[in-house]
């Protein structure tokens, strides 16, 4: 694992170099800037955009290994050269464009559109073409509005006001997501990048190893833990399973664990780190923008639902594994628990969190917050490498690597935020979002329950094939203010859109993260998918359980908290038994799971108790069974 993280194949051609150089530029900063402050708003986000956009170039070039690829290198010039000049236009007339407010001319039009030209560009070969076709096709709704009839129609926008928008002010192309890329969500992307290259990621994998190997499934269990801790990091569930999956789908195998098992399990695991404080992948910090409070507070209240994600993951697995057989990971197999605890590969660990720790206890941005945090590894891993025998050549190089791999890791994200904010301010200037709300609220005739399941299902769609980010940015923007007008907290709606945004990465049939695990583990991809809903079933439930159960988000008071963890401790269990098919008693008493499950959907306490009580009684019914053999079934075909 480490030597995946660490050593990985050093630049050998021009360009590469060239990537390499830049990103760690980018890198120094992001680094900078989260420790002396940004510099003036259109100023940071305009140098931010120069520096991701031929990186994005290097990284994704045009007709790479194609025999017309001199045509796309010259493209590619072009573009680069195109975006430095208009990011140059905006650093040199920033106090004109933010005090004079003026009025497109024809200079601005065309270096505007041509920026979201190339903007959409890098997004399409960076993720996929479905978001930049999103975004062309509410700017090219806004040009035509006022040729559609009906709700969904506006009075049209002419080209010159668009480019205002867009270009000339700080609410398209340079707007409040462009900032968080730069600010908050870059610098805990590099803090991410230095954390692993110091030694995390090998202790991340150890410790998971150690905490789940030695149990039934134990394979299976080692990778939902460290492919949740790599995942909240990473930001990218299909970045996660094409990392951490290709150490833990071929353990899984070795075990003779079912391939397409395997993959759903490093696909639904990988998609939970994105929904696991404290970073939750990207998206919590654009959510803190959004919905106008504390990163922090973001975190804390995701805590129990996250919580519950891995629960029912674990559970699942546990009790497959029981009754199938999977097997435990073999004691000469597992990492040594001193070496998994050497202080050397702990100290950059707990030197990180102490900074962060102090950072929050300071009252510090979230930027210099994660600055302290990166101050604290870079301290903690020169220490540890120069009295374990290393140099500080070593420390160097490590250091770099870590720089050029955060700042590669800005790109993806940065380049889909910017897109995302010209989505969004069109979106807001259109009314298209009210137009969107008007219609779902009469469709669903004010029930809650029913709104709720729409949005699921719109959220589910809309979020197919989508980076984390963009499918968030996306479903907030647009169906977040549906649920906020039935009087639920902004920040109750939020996480709920959030997780049906992620969960759309393993809902078929466009479930890119089902794809990469199943092309990892050699199997076809229905199966896969077949299996990451099954684990990932209570997943889908956990937003539901949100709007029922206030508490789950530390909302109410104790009664109200405590009420919410019995429920969802009682629905999570029940629900994962009885997709795992476990017997209470005989041969088709799983079904039984579904009463408690039923009952805890109730928020009254008769109801919670009850529920919560049947899941206890049916647990240690099932273990005995179990003791007994009558709940042993086949073992999983292979």
């Amino acid at each position: 694992m480490s030597q995946m993280i660490e050593d990985a194949s050093a630049p050998q051609s021009r360009s590469e170099w060239l990537a390499a150089i830049l990103a760690i530029t980018i890198g120094l900063f992001v680094f900078y800037t989260s420790f002396f402050g940004s510099f003036e708003t259109l100023i940071q986000r305009a140098i931010f955009v120069a520096m991701i956009i031929p990186l994005s170039v290097l990284l994704f070039p045009l007709g790479r290994g194609k025999t017309w690829r001199p045509v796309g290198a010259a493209i590619d010039f072009a573009m680069c050269a195109f975006v430095v000049a208009s990011t140059s236009y905006i650093v040199v007339n920033f106090e004109r464009i933010m005090t004079d407010l003026p009025f497109a001319e024809q200079i601005d039009i065309f270096l505007g559109f041509g920026t979201l030209l190339v903007i959409l560009e890098m997004a399409r070969r960076s993720a996929s073409f479905i978001f930049p076709l999103i975004v062309g096709g509410v700017v090219v709704y806004a040009f035509f509005g006022e040729s559609i009839p009906g709700a969904f129609g506006h009075r049209g926008f002419d080209t010159g006001y668009l480019t205002e928008v867009i270009f000339l002010s700080d609410r398209g192309l340079w707007g409040m997501l462009v900032s968080i890329a730069s600010t908050t969500l870059a610098a805990f992307i590099l803090f991410g990048a230095l954390l692993l290259h110091t030694g995390a990621g090998q202790t991340f994998f150890d410790l998971s190893a150690r905490a789940g190997g030695k149990s039934p499934g134990g394979a299976a269990k080692i990778a939902t833990i460290a492919s949740g801790l790599f995942g909240s990091i990473s930001g990218s569930s299909v970045a996660n399973i094409a990392t951490t999956g290709n150490f833990t789908i071929p353990l899984m195998k070795s075990l003779r664990y079912p391939p397409r098992f395997a993959g759903g399990v490093e696909a639904v695991a990988s998609t939970g780190g994105q929904l696991a404080p404290p970073i939750m992948g990207t998206a919590a910090f654009v959510m803190a923008e959004l919905v106008g409070v504390n990163y922090w507070t973001i975190a804390a209240i995701a805590v129990l639902p996250a919580f519950l994600f891995y629960l029912g993951v674990f559970t699942t697995i546990h009790l497959i594994a029981k009754r199938t057989g999977l097997g435990a990971v073999s004691q000469s197999e597992l990492p040594d628990w001193r070496e998994a605890l050497n202080w050397r590969r702990m100290s950059p660990i707990v030197a990180g969190i102490a900074g962060l720790a102090f950072g929050i206890y300071n009252g510090n941005s979230i930027q210099l917050t994660a600055c302290y945090g990166m101050l604290g590894i870079i301290g903690a891993y020169t220490l540890a490498t120069l009295t374990s025998g290393g140099n500080l050549k070593q420390v160097v190089f490590t250091l770099l690597r870590a720089l050029e791999d955060g700042g590669k890791g800005v790109v993806i994200v940065g380049v889909l935020l910017v897109a995302a904010q010209v989505f969004v301010a069109i979106v807001n200037l259109t009314g298209v979002g009210v137009a969107v709300t008007s219609s779902i609220l009469a469709l669903a005739d004010g029930n809650l329950i029913l709104i709720a399941i729409i949005m699921a299902v719109v959220c589910l769609i809309a979020g197919m094939g989508l980076p984390t980010s963009a499918a968030y940015v996306l479903v907030a923007a647009v169906f977040a203010p549906v649920l906020i007008q039935q009087g639920l907290e902004p920040i109750t709606v939020h996480l709920f859109v959030l997780y049906y945004a992620v969960l759309s990465v393993i809902t078929p049939p466009v479930c890119v993260a089902v794809f990469v695990a199943a092309t990892v583990a050699k199997t076809p991809w229905t199966g896969v998918a077949s299996e990451s809903l099954r684990l990932g079933v209570t997943a889908y439930a956990i937003p539901m359980l949100m709007l029922i159960y206030p508490g789950l988000l530390l909302q109410g008071g104790p009664a109200s908290i405590v009420m919410a963890v019995l429920a969802g401790l009682g629905f999570t269990i029940s629900v994962a038994a009885f997709f795992a098919g476990q017997p209470i008693f005989g041969r088709f008493s799983s079904l039984l799971w579904s009463v408690p499950a039923i009952l805890l959907l109730f928020p009254i306490w008769p109801a919670t108790i009850s529920g919560f009580a049947l899941v206890c009684i049916f647990w240690m019914i099932s273990k005995r069974s179990s003791g007994a053999g009558l709940s042993q079934d086949v073992a999983y075909d292979t």
